[in-house]
């Protein structure tokens, strides 16, 4: 990785406090319960702002993969965008989730535009065989001979 010191953005607490009971996976909640929401919501915002891949996250946020992947599940459910809806009291925090949100849409449509190449491609490629299995029709001798007497006349005339 490069040398280019990485901006990161803590969540306050009192900013905390606000955005808590919002989440998911807290120990009330049923299902699965997430290991720390407030260093996930951390590790977004350090992507968000450094605008960078995931799989250069830093250990202290602990897997790429997985906040990636549960990133992609608040992406798919638009939860960023209600989180960022939902009348939080704070400026800066609201600003930092109105990243998050235009951040998850550029994903969106990156992933929107890779499929759309990828059935073009399947349809290209479909087409191709399709054009490859019919076969030339076999022209007979005497089309061949009008041809030919075709373009000599063109030719002595």
């Amino acid at each position: 990785m490069d040398n280019v010191q990485k901006q990161e953005i803590k969540l306050q607490d009192e900013q905390w406090q606000m955005l808590e009971p919002l989440l998911t996976g807290k120990q009330s909640d049923p299902g699965a319960n997430a290991k720390n929401n407030r260093l996930f919501i951390e590790a977004v915002l350090w992507i968000v702002v450094n605008k960078t891949v995931w799989r250069h996250l830093p250990q202290q946020f602990g897997s790429s993969s997985t906040a990636y992947m549960r990133f992609r599940r608040w992406t798919e459910c638009d939860f960023w965008r209600q989180l960022a809806q939902s009348g939080i009291g704070d400026a800066k925090l609201v600003w930092a989730l109105e990243r998050i949100v235009e951040y998850s849409d550029l994903y969106t449509r990156r992933i929107e535009q890779r499929l759309l190449r990828k059935n073009q491609k399947t349809i290209y490629k479909s087409a191709i065989a399709a054009a490859r299995a019919v076969k030339p029709a076999r022209r007979t001798q005497s089309a061949v001979d009008e041809s030919t007497l075709h373009w000599v006349g063109l030719v002595t005339a």
